[in-house]
């Protein structure tokens, strides 16, 4: 009778946590709808029952937070925040969440000291060195920044957002050659955003004095130039000649089609490269040009590109179809870019 009645104890307890978290993960989950419609005050009411239940779920304080923040309850976002970050399950988009409303309440002291906590726990983050160049950027010291973009675009080479903003840096200081390279493997990575748009339009505006008359020798002479820039920059120099092609997005098709299939026969041995390795398959599959026209269409106009894909229809689907179908990453130890 002793070992039956503790059978039944053990059993009621079971059945208790079960339907306890059932119960928060419903009152989450009704949370989550309820910001997806903006009521971020019951939200936050919801979120704070389904902690009492739960005080260490960490995926419940980051909703908590979140809603806090998206309410502008900056102070509540922040409390929530620290008692996150000091789970030891708390992982990078907990301090990711802490550093947004530190940001927001411009405690860049406290952010700062944050992102370097976070990146000795997450040192291949590429979230968090994004989050950390940012936080650089907004305080006015931006070489800081993009070494922090950098070190993000080297431990974690297919998180986008680094490469945004070294893109966006590098088209600024004019040195074209990294914003072509940043902003084309940005495009492959974030193909429909609003961030897209800009970097497309910028991308030839980077090719374009890229390949302007003298454009190439100043670049291969600077000291911030790495020795794998100075390769693709000697292949360039030899495929391009006098072609101004900035003048037209058939001119660049010509040069980068020129330019892959040198650098495939020249250079790719020493220095393997998934965005070169994706244009090769594309020119294989007869896809590169609806590539081009594709990175280069708000150069080409609406209308331009419209005609464009009326007339090769076959090679505008074939190329829709392998963008649909892929998803772009880039393998660790590619990194070339260091002086």
């Amino acid at each position: 009778m002793k070992y039956f009645f503790t059978f039944l104890v053990l059993v009621a307890s079971l059945y208790t946590a079960n339907a306890q978290e059932q119960t928060s993960k419903l009152l989450q989950e009704t949370a989550r709808t309820l910001v997806q419609k903006g009521d971020f005050d019951n939200a936050v009411t919801i979120l704070e029952r389904a902690k009492v239940q739960e005080p260490n779920n960490i995926e419940i304080l980051k909703d908590l937070s979140f809603a806090s923040y998206l309410k502008r309850d900056f102070a509540k976002a922040i409390e929530v925040g620290k008692e996150m970050v000091e789970k030891p399950n708390a992982d990078e988009q907990a301090f990711q969440m802490l550093g947004l409303s530190y940001k927001a309440t411009a405690a860049y002291k406290e952010c700062a000291k944050l992102y370097r906590t976070a990146l000795r726990k997450f040192p291949n983050s590429g979230v968090l060195y994004n989050e950390s160049a940012e936080l650089f950027a907004m305080d006015g010291e931006i070489e800081e920044a993009i070494t922090q973009w950098e070190k993000g675009i080297e431990v974690d080479p297919s998180y986008s957002s680094n490469y945004y903003n070294a893109a966006m840096y590098y088209a600024r200081k004019n040195y074209w050659l990294r914003a072509a390279l940043y902003g084309e493997i940005f495009l492959n990575l974030e193909s429909y955003t609003k961030r897209t748009e800009e970097i497309k339009a910028q991308l030839f505006t980077a090719y374009n004095n890229l390949l302007a008359p003298g454009g190439l020798q100043p670049l291969k002479d600077a000291k911030a130039t790495s020795v794998f820039e100075k390769n693709v920059l000697e292949v360039l120099a030899k495929v391009a000649g006098n072609t101004k092609a900035g003048n037209s997005i058939d001119a660049l098709v010509s040069i980068r089609t020129k330019f892959i299939v040198e650098w495939m026969q020249a250079k790719q041995k020493t220095y393997p490269f998934q965005l070169f390795n994706q244009q090769q398959y594309l020119l294989s599959q007869g896809l590169f040009e609806a590539y081009n026209y594709w990175l280069f269409s708000p150069e080409a106009g609406a209308a331009t590109y419209q005609a464009w894909q009326k007339d090769h229809s076959k090679e505008t689907e074939g190329y829709k179809t392998f963008q649909q179908s892929r998803v772009f990453k880039l393998p660790a130890g590619e990194y070339y870019f260091s002086r």
